[in-house]
């Protein structure tokens, strides 16, 4: 008998790496652009003729029903599906913008842009390149496309939606919209990595507040500038509790589970003598992240990366969200305003209001994830308040914080000042 049982094991097994090498070999490229429907040689076409083209996201992430079992569905079908795009030049986008410089990020290529007025912008790509974070190990062992093909739990739209809720909930954002950009003059050297791509342009996070449109706020800074703020001015600086309490709840709704502290601007606010730091949140690339698949649940689990969760109907495990940003930020303010905040969040996103933030969509993304997500975005809605709670009894036992956030490492805190926004 345990013969019988060993030889089913070890068949199971050998079905288990056949499915699994079958799924990895599926796909033999690391990155790829966008798709533009029915325009042919890109080289040849002048885009000036026209105001919008046909494309999608990406088709790198198109599988079988062998790679949907193991990897996941994902939002593979809104990547490959053709959408409506409005194209931009940068000689006339708002008014003229001139490059300020390439940005850094490891898995999204972006510009860094300004505006005759000051104000800056970003061109971040929709399609990512995860080649830089593929370790020796997964390409030796041909276990790369795990991670290539994760980017497809990334909904390549989600951000607009989310700014649509965000404006809703009474959160900033960066106000993000949907552009190709074409080879052009105005890039010169950057043509052949920016050219003929599909873009997110939004505000940044620093820098001119003017569009921001609120009176009193001067300027936006990152998060180390606003520690630097602190330190100069103790008693003068603080931060708007509600507003952060809010934004992180609201982070909840919308299953961003990515929000470390370089993830986060500050608008500065001035009265008097007094300085308010409101929080200003971006990148929202893995907001409704949809993780699927027999080999991702394997290796994303609560016991090994218990900050990496899909977008479901409940919040799971609420101790994975919680990040040394929030204990640096959170951990001394009162339960009350969990409550409150989390109150006035089920109050301002009525049913309405979140099927209303999805029109931003074009009807053919919304066909394919449009109702899922609202269902799912009522249904944690619902119990807000029981993750509020959680959240912050998950923060009030949470340890004293040894290192600095990310981003601040030159600031040179000693070990009392490491530990909280208010600490300094």
């Amino acid at each position: 008998m345990l013969k019988k049982v060993l030889l089913f094991l070890a068949l199971l097994m050998l079905l288990f790496m056949g499915l699994t090498y079958w799924s990895l070999s599926s796909t033999s490229k690391e990155f790829s652009t966008c798709e533009i429907v029915g325009m042919g040689d890109l080289d040849t076409i002048n885009f000036k003729k026209y105001d919008s083209v046909l494309v999608a996201a990406s088709t790198l992430y198109t599988a079988d029903e062998v790679k949907n079992l193991m990897q996941g569905e994902q939002y593979r079908a809104a990547w490959s599906t053709p959408v409506k795009v409005q194209i931009v030049y940068l000689d006339t986008l708002f008014g003229h913008v001139k490059i300020l410089e390439e940005g850094g990020g490891h898995q999204t290529h972006s510009l860094k842009l300004e505006t005759d007025n000051g104000t800056l912008l970003t061109l971040r790509s929709v399609t990512k390149d995860p080649s830089p974070l593929i370790p020796k190990v997964a390409e030796t062992l041909g276990l790369e496309n795990i991670v290539v093909d994760g980017i497809s739990a990334q909904h390549p739209y989600a951000a607009l939606v989310v700014s649509k809720l965000s404006e809703k909930a009474g959160v900033y954002s960066t106000r993000p919209k949907l552009v190709f950009m074409p080879k052009q003059e105005k890039l010169k050297n950057f043509n052949d990595k920016f050219g003929n791509r599909l873009f997110l342009l939004e505000y940044e996070t620093e820098g001119n507040a003017t569009w921001l449109g609120e009176k009193n706020i001067s300027s936006l800074i990152d998060t180390e500038d606003l520690q630097e703020l602190k330190i100069e001015q103790p008693k003068t600086v603080s931060i708007n509790e509600s507003a952060l309490v809010r934004a992180r709840l609201f982070d909840l709704l919308i299953g961003d589970w990515d929000r470390h502290a370089k993830q986060w601007g500050w608008a500065i606010e001035k009265k008097g003598d007094s300085i308010t730091a409101i929080p200003l949140p971006c990148d929202r690339d893995n907001a409704f992240f949809n993780l699927e698949g027999v080999l991702p649940n394997l290796i994303s689990n609560n016991m090994v990366l218990p900050e990496v969760q899909s977008f479901e109907k409940d919040v799971s495990y609420i101790e994975g969200l919680i990040s040394p940003f929030d204990v640096y930020f959170m951990k001394d303010i009162p339960e009350t305003i969990f409550t409150q905040e989390a109150e006035k969040l089920q109050f301002l996103l009525t049913d309405e209001a979140i099927s209303s933030s999805f029109s931003v969509w074009p009807k053919e993304i919304f066909k394919l994830d449009g109702e899922e997500l609202i269902k799912k975005i009522k249904s944690r809605r619902k119990n807000l308040k029981e993750y509020a709670a959680q959240f912050k009894k998950v923060l009030n036992e949470s340890g004293a914080l040894e290192e600095p956030l990310k981003g601040s490492e030159d600031l040179n805190l000693n070990k009392e000042q490491m530990q909280c926004f208010n600490c300094l």
